[in-house]
């Protein structure tokens, strides 16, 4: 798999019948290991290891229902309180975070309604928080702080 822009991790990886699994350690079970299946494993472990975001508080591929349709959201992390603290999508690495892809993150978060919102393939990352004062998400620099 390409090497990303985020810190090396140690994941657990098997073949199995022809097919490559990593292990994700959120949903406790392998997983078939595509190109956003990478980025998506090493932005948990960013996440956990590196931002200190609560593992136990992190849902992947939890369903969403938008217009009568049924999508998933790649990684969720709630506050204690059950509040939507960041919404992530992930990409693979030669996908473009283009208007498309900012587009779907947007969708998912007016259901979702989190306070950051992170859109990734690995190689850019881009982040965005709710500012109440403007009443609008800003991008920012650096990922929030987790204080729920």
């Amino acid at each position: 798999m390409q090497p990303l822009k985020l810190p090396t991790c140690d994941l657990k990886l098997k073949n199995e019948e022809g097919n490559q699994f990593v292990f994700d350690i959120i949903r406790k079970k392998y997983v078939v290991l595509t190109p956003e299946e990478w980025v998506r494993q090493h932005f948990i472990h960013l996440m956990i290891n590196h931002l200190g975001y609560p593992k136990s508080l992190m849902k992947v591929e939890s369903g969403l229902s938008y217009f009568k349709s049924a999508k998933r959201s790649d990684i969720t992390l709630r506050t204690s309180e059950g509040k939507l603290f960041l919404l992530v999508e992930c990409k693979a690495p030669d996908v473009k975070l283009d208007q498309k892809a900012l587009n779907q993150v947007s969708i998912y978060n007016k259901e979702l309604k989190a306070n950051n919102v992170a859109l990734t393939n690995g190689l850019q990352h881009f982040i965005w928080s709710f500012d109440e004062l403007k009443d609008q998400y800003t991008q920012q620099k650096e990922f929030p702080k987790f204080g729920g």
